[in-house]
């Protein structure tokens, strides 16, 4: 773990830096409070201060407010060093925004259990953070193809068209279906059906514009986002996905399988329209592509006219 000394006296601060870094801790040394908020301002600042009460251009309350003020993705552990002893000081720090308190001259193995609670604190909330951003991902993602779920890509949707009423452009959606995926099931089962959608969901997403966004919908059905899209642009990007996924087939443990996808694609006006309009025109192209043979593009009608 990275710590931040501040301390504008030479024989104190190395003897902190001395002890921390025999604890293998990795130590950065500011001499004064502007230096010290300097370090505080850069990427990947130390999570864990310790900083002196008295220092030049900033003292440690007032470097503990300033940060405590603004917002930070992490949380920064901060302990105070003073010579002032009195409960009203004390006081003074905690309600500045430090965490822990030392009173000077310091006993070297109390700083060290100071510092090891000071990084469980840190460590602890590392740990609420992945979990919560575990969550997040299992909350607006598909568990099997990676890609986001229904209710993730439709919120995409409604707020690109949202944007597209407001600056006149067009958004345009595409939507996918995996051709006889039932057949996938049947006779090869239902993990080779996983396989095959999984390989899918790669080969097009890896077609896609950068700006573009894909999900899935359910089952082998695939919704694409394409804001600032014309009806043409959208065709062609469906024809190139179809071949992306068509182009050679899907090698799983159950054997080859072959892979085709249906697309039928949509695009608005730049008008106000609701995103079920959109989802339905698509859905009607869709499925005269199904009627006509499969493993081809149909273009709906233009919606917003």
């Amino acid at each position: 773990m990275k710590i931040l000394i501040a301390d504008d006296a030479p024989i104190s601060r190395r003897l902190l830096e001395v002890t921390l870094t025999h604890e293998g801790y990795q130590v950065v040394l500011a001499s004064d409070g502007a230096e010290a908020l300097h370090i505080l301002d850069q990427e990947d600042s130390p999570r864990l201060v310790i900083l002196d009460w008295m220092m030049p251009k900033a003292n440690g309350p007032e470097i503990c407010r300033t940060i405590r003020k603004q917002t930070r993705k992490h949380y920064v552990y901060f302990i105070l060093l003073s010579a002032k002893g009195e409960q009203s000081e004390v006081n003074e720090g905690l309600g500045a925004g430090a965490d822990d308190y030392i009173i000077k001259p310091f006993d070297l193995s109390e700083l060290k259990a100071r510092v090891r609670s000071g990084q469980r604190i840190i460590e602890l909330e590392e740990q609420l953070l992945s979990a919560r951003e575990l969550l997040q991902l299992q909350a607006t993602h598909d568990s099997l193809t990676g890609l986001l779920n229904r209710a993730a890509i439709l919120e995409i949707l409604q707020k690109e068209l949202a944007r597209a009423s407001r600056e006149g452009t067009a958004v345009s959606i595409i939507v996918a279906d995996l051709d006889h995926f039932k057949n996938v099931n049947d006779i090869y089962g239902h993990q080779a059906g996983d396989a095959v959608l999984v390989e899918a969901a790669q080969r097009m997403q890896a077609s896609l514009r950068k700006y573009d966004a894909i999900g899935r919908c359910g089952g082998e059905e695939f919704l694409i986002v394409s804001p600032e899209c014309s009806a043409g642009g959208v065709a062609e990007q469906a024809e190139r996905l179809r071949q992306s996924v068509s182009a050679g087939p899907v090698q799983c443990v159950h054997g080859t399988i072959p892979v085709t996808v249906s697309f039928g694609v949509a695009t608005t006006t730049g008008k106000l329209v609701q995103a079920d309009q959109l989802l339905r025109s698509a859905d009607e192209a869709l499925y005269m592509a199904k009627k006509k043979g499969r493993n081809r593009v149909e273009v709906g009608s233009l919606v917003g006219q």
